[in-house]
Parts: C-alpha cells; structure tokens; sequence
C-alpha cells in the first residue's frame, strides 16, 4: 500500500471528505432493500448485506480508532468476534458460513455502529497532524470498503436468485441500451520485457507491487470481450457435454455441479436474472458469471486461450479508464455504444495467470499483511473491474483473484492467442 505524498491539510481534508462520500455510498446501495433482505447468506461464499456493513465499519474501529485514538470508546466488544473476517492475528471471529445466522445485532443496531465510528474517523481525522500512516491506513480502509461495495451487491444478486420472486435489487436500474456487437478482431499485443505491476504514485495494494520486468512473447489479445451470442454458440455446439475441452477439474465441477450454462441464465437460454430483476438475454452484452474453467473451455472451443495477466495489462495501461462501470448505474455488463475495448467494466476478466506474489513481494506489517498475500494459491488472477466496481477504485494494475470454480461474481472473458494475430 502506497498513498500520494501531499500537503499535510489537504491530506486531512481530502481524506475526511473522501471517507464520507464512500460510507455514504455504501449505505446508498441498499436504499431499496428491507430489513429482512439484509440479513440472508445464501452460500458461504455469499455475507448478507448486514455483515458487509458491520464488517466494513468494524475495521475502521479495528485498524484505525484502536491504533490511532486512545480515548476512543469501542462501540460493543462483542462486534469484533462478529464482525471480524479472516484476520487470524486480530482475534476469533464468527464462522464464515454461518454469518446468516446472525439475526442479532439488528440492522439498526448496525446502523448506530456505523455512525458511532463515523463520528470518531471524522474528529480523529480533523486532528491538526494525523500523519501519513493514519491516512494511508484509512485509504486502505476505503478501498477495503469499495470492495466490499461490489460484492455487497453481488452477494445480493445471488440471494435474490433464490427467491422464486426473482425481485429486483434496485427497481431504478435502467435496462443497457441495445447496440449490434462490434466485430470482434485480435489485436497486436505488446511483446518484449514490459515493466508490470504499480509505480507507487497514488494509492495501490500490496499484492501489486513490486513494479518489475516481465518479459512478453509474442501474441495478439481480443477486440473486446465475448458476448452472451458468441457463448450461447458454445453451449449449442456441445461445449458442456465435451471433455476434451475442459481441465480435469473443471470437467469434474461440470458433472458434479450440472452445469450447462452461464449462472443466473434460464433454463431455456432466452433470459438472465439481474439486480434489476429477470431480463430477456441481451446477445451482444458481454457474458458474465461464468468460472475460469468455462473460460478456459470456451477458448480452447475457439482455438485461442485466455490472456496472462500481464498481456492483459500491458495493453491496458495506455487506455483511459472509462466503460460500463458503477456509476453508469446498470449493474449489468451491457455492449459497448461507443467504440470502448471493455477493458474496463463490465466483468472481471478471467486470465490464464495463476495469483502469485510478484518478484520482491513483501505483505504489510502486522494483521493487514493478511490483507492479500496469504491467499496466493490456489486462485486465478482476474483483471479490470465490472459493472459494479467504483470507477475510481479501479486501474490497470489491480489484481483481484478468485478460485477457477467461482461464478457468483461479474467474470467474463477477452480471448488471445500467440503470434502477431
């Protein structure tokens, strides 16, 4: 983690205002939702909104009013075994899978724990010198709760897909425009030694540092990402009954999980369910919601492969960061209108890198070097943000992971292939 170095009364002023506008936003997702919505785990992979708030707030209280303000009063003890995720070194913690169970403390009980903490963040950081590792440490703490945004909503999706309601998380969400798909083309990649990951200027994470050289064969990267119409080729050719298609593991999710399709498609292939309830199939919207091994599928049914993460970034980090992001309030990967390339929005998309430390990896200090870098194996790294990430959480260095069987989450596809084109 690396913060801008700033005048010391800006950095405490732009911070308190930026810490407002993100906890505002958090509370701004749920403005629909009913108590009772907040409250259901529909797999253990899945919090109920409930405890993303909680969560969120708690390692403020945790990592900053703790540390950095000793007169400052824990707003209930019992909130750190609850509200503690995976931070072994900060303490117990409530069993992930069974966050649902939680019907206690209540929404407004939560409530009143995110005003408690706000109202301290916001005298301690009005202090006339917070210093740098307070306000890198409450930058850490936005872009903790940033994600936890996107995954509030893509928790909720898949809550609400079990309802047979098929209820809309937010009603107001317009539908995406309708657009024919750009023909899709691979593009020269850059090749040679590239250097990769953060320069250190502005905020980043620890797992994308540190920036170093990494070297590029040659190979060419997609146009744009692949449509619900390409995939639905895919499905229609037999590509889930094919075995000489998949990786062993993927060929043994398929058959243990029945998988025959994108998650939240309908059995007939003519709809898809979103957060703004069940929609007819858009053909040229981006597909989402599919694991790395139906990626990795679909490519070898195309004769290409999926990109590494460093020819992904590579060919991003020249492109202006704009796309189909959280604020164009769709929610939904929808089909470039205007010529963008989709690196950004839409969907995480799926690389063929495996998530590991980058050379001279070294995690924070104390509980927040748990942050990243215990979880690099085992996962695939994914790149450039959806449809429901804060435009200005994302940029072309980000790495975000996932395990190859995860599908809940916007992941989608951009194709490449060795050789110039």
């Amino acid at each position: 983690m690396r913060l801008a170095n700033l005048n010391a009364d800006s950095e405490r002023s732009a911070a308190l205002q930026r810490y407002l506008q993100v906890r505002s936003d958090s509370l701004g997702l749920t403005r629909h939702l009913s108590p009772e919505d907040y409250v259901v785990q529909s797999m253990p992979d899945v919090s109920p909104t409930k405890w993303h708030l909680a969560h969120t707030t708690w390692f403020f209280e945790q990592f900053v009013l703790i540390p950095f303000n000793k007169r400052y009063r824990v707003f209930d003890e019992q909130y750190h075994y609850l509200f503690n995720s995976y931070y072994v070194s900060a303490g117990k913690m409530h069993t992930r899978a069974n966050r649902g169970l939680l019907t206690r403390p209540l929404v407004r009980d939560v409530e009143r724990f995110r005003e408690h903490v706000d109202e301290g963040m916001s005298v301690l950081l009005k202090q006339s010198s917070p210093g740098h590792e307070l306000l890198a440490t409450v930058e850490l703490g936005l872009n903790h709760e940033q994600q936890h945004q996107e995954l509030l909503l893509t928790d909720l999706k898949h809550v609400f897909f079990q309802n047979p309601l098929l209820p809309a998380a937010n009603p107001e969400l317009a539908t995406p425009p309708s657009a024919a798909t750009a023909s899709h083309v691979f593009e020269k990649g850059r090749n040679g030694i590239q250097d990769i990951g953060a320069s250190g200027e502005g905020f980043c994470f620890d797992n994308e540092l540190p920036r170093h050289r990494s070297l590029l064969q040659e190979h060419a990267i997609g146009s744009r990402l692949i449509s619900n119409a390409e995939y639905l080729n895919f499905i229609q050719d037999g590509g889930y009954s094919n075995a000489d298609l998949w990786l062993s593991d993927g060929w043994a999710s398929v058959q243990r999980q029945g998988w025959n399709r994108p998650l939240y498609w309908s059995e007939d292939l003519a709809a898809e369910f979103t957060l703004g309830g069940q929609r007819e199939l858009d053909q040229s919207a981006p597909v989402a919601h599919v694991s790395y091994y139906e990626a990795d599928a679909f490519a070898r049914w195309a004769g290409v492969r999926l990109p590494t993460e460093f020819e992904w970034e590579a060919a991003a980090e020249a492109l202006p960061i704009r796309g189909n992001l959280r604020e164009s309030a769709l929610w939904q990967p929808a089909a470039s209108t205007d010529g963008c390339r989709q690196y950004y929005g839409d969907v995480w998309e799926w690389t063929s890198s495996a998530y590991l430390p980058y050379p001279g990896f070294t995690p924070l200090a104390g509980s927040l070097g748990e942050y990243n870098g215990k979880f690099m194996c085992n996962q695939m790294s994914v790149r450039g943000g959806s449809c429901v990430t804060a435009a200005d959480h994302i940029r072309p260095t980000y790495r975000s992971f996932f395990y190859p069987d995860a599908r809940w989450q916007f992941l989608g596809i951009r194709l490449a292939k060795d050789g110039a084109r």
